[in-house]
């Protein structure tokens, strides 16, 4: 390669790594703002969180569903990260678990897995990929827990997954930062019932993936 032609190849090189930066800034702030106004919030207000133009917004994404869709995917697929982090840790299952849940809260799966039915084409299939990596994995690190005794048996995937969205939803009338105060704690009250052996039984049936699809 010759001197003359490197600086050019180089040049090359930098839209691609300015168009991904600011993809994902846009997709940093989409996530932001929907949390705190939900899905109506203004284009051209993420726009003007991200640091960007209008047009950039839409040259990423085609309308608004597309980057409602990518925001959800992008919090799922962190989640799943979160939960590969989890597998990995060589100690205690159920600790695993738990660290694997308050990363998965702190994502706001909660405020933004509503948006899925309400937005868009919930058979997506990058939102499918993206949803099904996560509930194999939290199957796996639950599976792993109760194998060790630790996780009470009559609880599945489901119950955990709806448990945790409703706990890091803010209640009604308080804004997101001042519900964030009390998420953790009311987590680790709902996380320490899931532990083995358990103080009481459970009405119903273990929620699976299935029901809580079709509920």
């Amino acid at each position: 390669m010759s001197a003359a032609t490197a600086p050019a190849e180089r040049k090359a090189t930098r839209p691609r790594a300015d168009a991904l930066r600011n993809r994902e800034r846009i997709v940093g702030a989409a996530r932001e703002m929907l949390v705190e106004h939900g899905p109506e919030v203004p284009i051209d207000e993420i726009a003007r969180r991200a640091g960007v133009g209008n047009a950039t917004v839409y040259r990423n994404f085609p309308d608004r569903d597309a980057l409602v869709r990518e925001v959800v995917c992008s919090v799922m697929d962190r989640t799943a990260a979160a939960a590969e982090l989890a597998l990995a840790e060589s100690g205690d299952a159920f600790t695993a678990l738990e660290h694997f849940v308050h990363a998965a809260v702190d994502e706001r799966i909660g405020a933004l897995c509503p948006m899925v039915s309400g937005t868009f084409d919930q058979h997506h299939p990058d939102l499918v990929a993206s949803r099904e990596r996560v509930e194999r994995l939290i199957e796996e690190l639950m599976g792993r827990a109760k194998a060790a005794g630790q996780l009470r048996p009559d609880v599945g995937v489901g119950d955990l997954m709806i448990a945790a969205g409703q706990l890091s939803r803010p209640p009604a009338g308080t804004d997101c930062p001042r519900g964030d105060r009390f998420v953790h704690r009311l987590l680790q009250l709902f996380l320490d019932g899931l532990r083995a052996p358990a103080r009481s039984a459970l009405p119903g049936q273990a929620l699976s993936i299935k029901e809580l699809r079709a509920a």
